[in-house]
């Protein structure tokens, strides 16, 4: 039933799965060709898996069998990479990262599709988010086809680690940072771009079920003219108290507030957050303290192709508990329903009409697994 109320009543269902199609294509050209060959049954079946517990994969570190890694020159370039086994890295006490914080992480998922290829999801994005990121940090970063290339090393010497179809994905972690020695405040005159893998499943404990949120109504995530629009490490550490407390009283993570003015959501930690009214979705703007996220652009792109009105705009806390449905995107998240949000010691009860949930997740999940010709 919710399914078929995405489509949209004025085109039939073969036209507009191709117009699906040829938005796959568009978003994840380079990550269609991630293994190149389609693999036979025969094939799949006898494929090695890593030895895990499938059923069981929760969202913490599993120690896989390779990372990538490759190193900027004074000039900015950066020089072939090479695959190592998983292990520790070794640093300059004076390195930038350790000194001035200057890193970057991103976050991606490899998937295992039906017929066996491992795919990306939109890699391409997250090269660019990545490059964004370096030019407000000061720092060299890798090109689209360096990033992408190290990614795709990093996913086929794991691919034992890639879960079976609909058992997880194996989440990437791209990382950027300063490897250069500087005493002074200054960047760092070398860089190390790093990728590592782990097989995951759920990011939140509660799995499918729908998530209880916290409004911190103290301290912010971001302030205007900081660094909350990039994927900073240091974006992070400022909050892990404030999660800490939130999940000791059972919530699933926090929801920050604008730092201007303490009215407006931004973002939950780890995730966007959106909300449903009628045929109208909304979601903060990305303004400078809000990260665009690779899930976020996805799913605005659907909705507004399923016929949805999409606002991006200031979101006064309040107009939560006018909405008929809220969700958080990400790309550990993946499409999470709210049922509860907590403000001023007050739980507010959500709808758990999910219509618009599960139709965004179906559609995400198709463009993941690419439509057959």
């Amino acid at each position: 039933m919710a399914l078929r109320r995405c489509l949209p009543q004025s085109s039939t269902t073969s036209s507009y799965l191709s117009k699906i199609w040829g938005f796959r294509m568009h978003g994840t050209k380079a990550a269609a060709s991630v293994v190149e060959e389609h693999v036979s049954g025969a094939e799949r079946e006898d494929e090695e898996y890593a030895d895990v517990d499938w059923d069981n994969l929760g969202f913490s570190l599993v120690r896989t069998d390779f990372m990538f890694a490759t190193k900027s020159c004074r000039d900015g370039n950066f020089e072939q990479g090479y695959l190592s086994r998983y292990g520790n890295i070794e640093l300059n006490p004076a390195a930038g990262i350790l000194n001035y914080g200057q890193g970057l992480i991103e976050g991606m998922k490899a998937y295992r599709g039906e017929d066996g290829r491992v795919l990306l999801f939109r890699p391409e994005l997250n090269a660019m988010r990545m490059k964004i990121g370096a030019e407000r940090m000061c720092m060299h970063s890798p090109s689209v086809h360096q990033f992408i290339e190290g990614v795709k090393q990093t996913v086929l010497a794991n691919r034992r680690w890639v879960p079976p179809p609909g058992k997880g994905s194996l989440y990437l972690r791209p990382l950027l940072f300063g490897s250069g020695a500087s005493l002074g405040v200054a960047a760092a005159s070398e860089y190390t771009f790093l990728v590592f893998g782990s097989p995951v499943q759920n990011y939140f404990k509660e799995g499918t079920a729908a998530l209880n949120l916290y409004v911190e109504e103290v301290i912010p995530r971001a302030y205007l003219g900081g660094t909350g629009g990039v994927k900073a490490i240091s974006n992070y550490g400022p909050v892990l108290e404030v999660m800490r407390r939130a999940k000791s009283r059972g919530f699933s993570d926090v929801l920050y507030l604008d730092a201007d003015t303490g009215k407006n959501i931004e973002e939950v930690s780890a995730a966007n957050i959106f909300l449903v009214k009628g045929n109208t979705i909304v979601t903060p703007a990305t303004s400078g303290t809000i990260l665009g996220g690779i899930t976020r652009k996805s799913i605005i792109e659907i909705a507004l192709d399923l016929g949805y009105k999409v606002e991006e705009r200031s979101v006064p806390v309040e107009e939560l508990k006018e909405a008929e449905e809220v969700f958080c995107t990400g790309t550990a998240a993946g499409v999470a329903s709210v049922g509860s949000i907590t403000f001023k010691n007050t739980r507010s009860l959500l709808p758990l009409w999910i219509h618009v949930y599960i139709c965004l997740e179906f559609y995400i999940y198709l463009l993941i697994n690419n439509l057959q010709d």
